[in-house]
């Protein structure tokens, strides 16, 4: 039975962070809201978290996972950046984009796309998983929460433990979330592709 917390959107509860957290650095999957909407999250090393996500969604093994990141100095350690790409993520971030990029070494291979070696990564805009990634102190993988047969995310923490109890192992709500999900650019190429419109605003990659 997955556990529920129910914490403040702005001023999240650090008796309850640290609860999830803890749950997470022990090999937890966790569903947790962002910017956009809900997304499962677990650790960078967390093989069996991974899978997990790959099983709730029925993902095949060239779905693009996602590094939810803290800050910007942690993007250099797990991607490749020039600096016009750095350019152009620190103009969009933090906020509701994903950025497609190489991957560094420092990524596992599960992650990566199969044949291109690319990974997203993100910096959200949202109080609660601010204090969940400082308290890791490292990304968390990541992947919308968007289950097989369903048109738009869920948006309720209600809902998803109701649906999701006996597959992950905590829930975080901090209220409605948006069913809206992040938009998706691909800069690994030497144009940016929008691979997903979404709520990040497309004007400036057009």
């Amino acid at each position: 039975m997955a556990r529920y917390f129910d914490v403040h959107p702005e001023n999240p509860q650090p008796r309850a962070v640290a609860a999830a957290v803890d749950l997470l650095r022990n090999g937890g999957l966790v569903a947790y809201p962002t910017d956009s909407c809900f997304a499962l999250g677990c650790c960078l090393d967390n093989a069996a978290g991974l899978e997990r996500i790959r099983r709730i969604r029925h993902l095949d093994s060239s779905h693009q996972f996602t590094l939810v990141c803290g800050d910007f100095s942690q993007l250099g350690q797990f991607v490749r950046l020039d600096n016009a790409v750095f350019r152009a993520v620190k103009a969009a971030m933090p906020g509701p984009y994903t950025f497609i990029l190489p991957a560094t070494r420092e990524v596992p291979r599960r992650m990566l796309h199969p044949r291109r070696r690319t990974v997203g990564i993100r910096l959200p805009r949202h109080p609660v998983t601010t204090a969940l990634l400082t308290g890791v102190g490292e990304p968390l993988v990541s992947s919308t929460l968007l289950l097989p047969g369903d048109e738009a995310p869920m948006t309720s923490g209600w809902e998803i433990k109701e649906r999701l109890d006996h597959v992950i192992d905590a829930v975080i709500d901090a209220g409605e979330c948006s069913e809206v999900p992040t938009t998706v650019v691909d800069l690994s190429g030497d144009e940016p592709v929008i691979i997903r419109e979404g709520a990040g605003d497309l004007t400036r990659f057009g």
